[in-house]
């Protein structure tokens, strides 16, 4: 068909600190230079309970070379000048609550920070984040899953900024041999109550699957496992960063 197709967003997720942060803010621009349309960069957390094992092996690795929130931050100072897409901040809530809501969400924008995607926060304990992120212009992600009721699935797609993120698959993140048929009728159910932008994550890995889910109607696509398992499971930080530019490349491609 000689349609234009619709722009779908491409949504890398990469873990900061793993193998180290110098490597970290090279991938950032490596995924930026690739046609990335938002980059999603984790906080390592000791219990990241949406994680699967690759994400959660490289959290761990990340927190061993003792990679903190307040480096992180200092790093993305650094980058985020240099990049010309968004950058979102994904952490757990215990990160935000141990630094007080309002102080954490003014040192993630004076960073440069855009977005933020917070896993682990009920959309009933969301007002404060909420207020705090409007108040310093940043956007909050929300989450919604396979076994979210309609109802709840329509606030959470009203509290939601930036885009929505669909979860697509029940249980963790992590690389799967195929992206289940029913993220095509949850993507439905969730147009018909918002015009929001809906990126679909968890268990995205090929340019086969981002091409199923573009085709299903999704706004954008997020890829985490894979590519984090490029970075941090090479023989080396150059290695890791040809094969993530290698990775993002065959992707983007796919869109």
């Amino acid at each position: 068909s000689i349609r234009p197709r619709r722009m779908i967003a491409f949504i890398p997720f990469i873990v900061a600190g793993d193998p180290d942060l110098a490597t970290t803010a090279k991938a950032l621009k490596v995924l930026d230079a690739c046609g990335s349309d938002v980059i999603e960069l984790g906080v390592p957390y000791s219990d990241p309970l949406a994680d699967g094992p690759v994400i959660q092996a490289s959290a761990t690795r990340a927190l061993t070379k003792g990679t903190t929130f307040e480096d992180v931050i200092s790093m993305v100072k650094e980058v985020v000048p240099e990049l010309s897409c968004p950058l979102a901040l994904f952490t757990y809530y215990n990160p935000i609550l141990k630094r007080g809501v309002a102080n954490f969400m003014s040192v993630v924008k004076e960073a440069g920070v855009h977005g933020l995607v917070v896993p682990d926060v009920p959309l009933e304990e969301t007002d404060i984040l909420r207020s705090e992120a409007a108040k310093n212009n940043l956007e909050l992600v929300l989450l919604t899953t396979p076994t979210t009721p309609t109802e709840r699935m329509e606030r959470i797609t009203k509290a939601s900024e930036g885009f929505v993120y669909l979860v697509s698959t029940t249980g963790v993140t992590g690389t799967r041999a195929n992206v289940s048929f029913k993220v095509e009728a949850l993507l439905k159910e969730i147009k018909q109550v918002t015009d929001k932008a809906v990126a679909v994550g968890f268990g995205v890995s090929t340019p086969e699957q981002v091409k199923q889910i573009a085709g299903w109607g999704a706004d954008g696509v997020i890829v985490g496992s894979a590519m984090v398992r490029q970075l941090g499971e090479s023989g080396s930080p150059e290695e890791g960063l040809k094969k993530l530019e290698e990775l993002a490349k065959s992707l983007k491609a796919a869109f």
